[in-house]
């Protein structure tokens, strides 16, 4: 598995965690930045993440920023992406169970780093459910991109 990753200045130290345990677990990473604490826009830093997933260079990617709702909004914004701004373990096991998510948006200000990692793994290990309701929603949504 592939992952792109990244942050803005306020999620530097959660990416950087999310980083080494996704390598701890064999996992390839795109790191997209931002690599300092100096203030910077999250915007740039979500695209490139989100346009990694478009164009298929990966499987996966994940967004960071304090809150995580801005990073959500930017993945959000590129063809094909269905990113999900998840603060617990059931959240991230249902948006990939029913939602198919390919992006992860998570908040430094809310989420601690251990916990984040556990987030991220339930993310990573669980399928989508390939229900038919589930996946003529997911039809339903990607066709609204057409509009």
């Amino acid at each position: 598995m592939k992952i792109s990753i990244g942050c803005d200045h306020s999620a530097l130290e959660l990416k950087e965690s999310i980083i080494e345990h996704l390598k701890s677990r064999g996992i390839e990473v795109i790191d997209r930045g931002t690599y300092t604490k100096d203030s910077c826009d999250y915007t740039d830093y979500g695209y490139m993440v989100a346009k990694d997933i478009k164009d298929g260079k990966v499987d996966r990617g994940i967004v960071i920023c304090f809150t995580g709702i801005g990073m959500s909004m930017i993945a959000n914004k590129v063809k094909g992406v269905r990113c999900a701004l998840v603060s617990n373990k059931d959240a991230a096991k249902l948006t990939r169970e029913h939602n198919d998510s390919n992006c992860l948006a998570l908040s430094a200000k809310y989420t601690a780093k251990v916990y984040a990692n556990e987030i991220v793994d339930v993310w990573l290990d669980t399928e989508f459910s390939h229900n038919e309701r589930h996946q003529r929603r997911i039809d339903k949504m990607m066709k609204y991109e057409e509009e």
